[in-house]
């Protein structure tokens, strides 16, 4: 039976969306992308209560959260050959977990300002470039990514030696930073480079990061 498609309402550019709709696509789901207009602020609505992108819905289940959306997209199309949350093994998960939870509250603090000032606010809110948020974040980074040159230099992948969910939530965030004047920086980190190269070499992040290209308006 063709189970009707999931549906993701937000940009495919937004950061959050764009780590549902990786899930979705390593999986293999169906799924559409309703795109929202900002300025009409139409997803405010009793059943989407923060206002937030991305909201999901399979059927009569409204969800919103991305990581949250994630993990229940993974558990519904959870395949053999692609167990990205890797929940039959409680060590395995464990670790899915808490990389998970670095990259929520580690890396992305880190990172995402640079994203922020070099790309999204220049580009699509027509405001300069904040130089010292950027060298701030720039630091915090460098430490950050310290750490993750240690991890990756005794496994392949963040959780372990296997691709997970950990890893995929890296990617939007780092894709956008690669667009940025300092995407050199991971040059100095060649465990954490070739992780990223691996990610990237991903079927299903190649098809999303074709569509993620920030146009200059």
């Amino acid at each position: 039976e063709t189970m009707a498609p999931v549906k993701v309402f937000g940009p495919a550019m937004s950061t959050n969306v764009a780590r549902v709709l990786v899930c979705l696509e390593e999986v293999g789901a169906e799924y559409e992308v309703v795109d929202i207009d900002f300025k009409a602020m139409e997803h405010k609505s009793p059943e989407h209560p923060f206002g937030q992108i991305p909201a999901f819905q399979d059927g009569d289940l409204l969800l919103f959260e991305s990581r949250a959306i994630a993990r229940y997209v993974l558990r519904k199309y959870k395949k053999n050959e692609v167990d990205l949350l890797r929940e039959g093994d409680l060590k395995e998960a464990a670790m899915v977990d808490v990389w998970t939870e670095v990259d929520a509250h580690t890396y992305n603090p880190a990172i995402s300002p640079i994203v922020y000032e070099c790309l999204i606010n220049p580009l699509m809110r027509g405001l300069p470039t904040n130089q010292t948020v950027v060298d701030e974040s720039l630091e915090k980074l460098k430490k950050v990514l310290e750490v993750y040159e240690a991890r990756l230099s005794k496994h392949d992948y963040l959780a372990g030696d296997f691709v997970s969910f950990a890893d995929l939530n890296h990617f939007p965030y780092t894709f956008y930073f690669m667009a940025t004047p300092h995407a050199a920086l991971f040059d100095s980190y060649p465990h954490v480079k070739a992780w990223w190269e691996r990610i990237m070499a991903r079927p299903a992040v190649k098809k999303l990061a074709a569509q993620m290209v920030p146009k200059k308006p």
